[in-house]
């Protein structure tokens, strides 16, 4: 079978612009004063969110790779810690860090090599194809939630 075209598709998920915007037009232009405002009470921050796709991308991705990666406590392992002071180089590390995971997921669909539809060795069932799209549906989802939050905080202009 030539899976060149599910692969394709499944970067394209990952890296957005079809179904919801790409991670980095959802960042464009934020203004650092906002990253970390509520638009009301029970909502996350932008900061929030973008830091809860990038440690469930990252364990997604670990748990894949390795078999002795321990997972956070869920759900608040999944969030950042209330309180944490965020600063430019908290922001800039997760951004930076969030991107190389990303692309490491991308490596992952684009190894020939691989497999999609295996059993993850470690994986208690679960394959190489259902962890990429995890990793597609929950970033595309709270991608979601960032440009709600941004608009809510009249920091959004397309």
């Amino acid at each position: 079978m030539n899976d060149s075209i599910l692969r394709q598709n499944l970067v394209e998920l990952l890296r957005g612009g079809h179904a919801h915007v790409p991670i980095e037009q959802a960042l464009s232009g934020l203004d650092p004063a906002f990253r970390n405002a509520r638009p009301a009470d029970g909502l996350h921050s932008l900061w929030e969110e973008f830091e809860h796709m990038r440690l469930a991308q990252e364990d997604i991705l670990r748990y894949t790779l390795d078999a002795s990666w321990v997972s956070p406590t869920f759900p608040d392992g999944y969030w950042p810690k209330e309180g944490d002071d965020l600063t430019e180089n908290v922001w800039t590390a997760s951004v930076a860090a969030f991107f190389t995971d990303l692309e490491a997921v991308i490596r992952l669909v684009e190894d020939r090599d691989l497999d999609l539809t295996a059993q993850i060795p470690h994986g208690e069932g679960r394959t190489y194809l259902r962890q990429v799209l995890l990793v597609g549906d929950h970033n595309a989802y709270h991608l979601g939630q960032i440009v709600q939050t941004r608009k809510a905080l009249g920091n959004w202009g397309e």
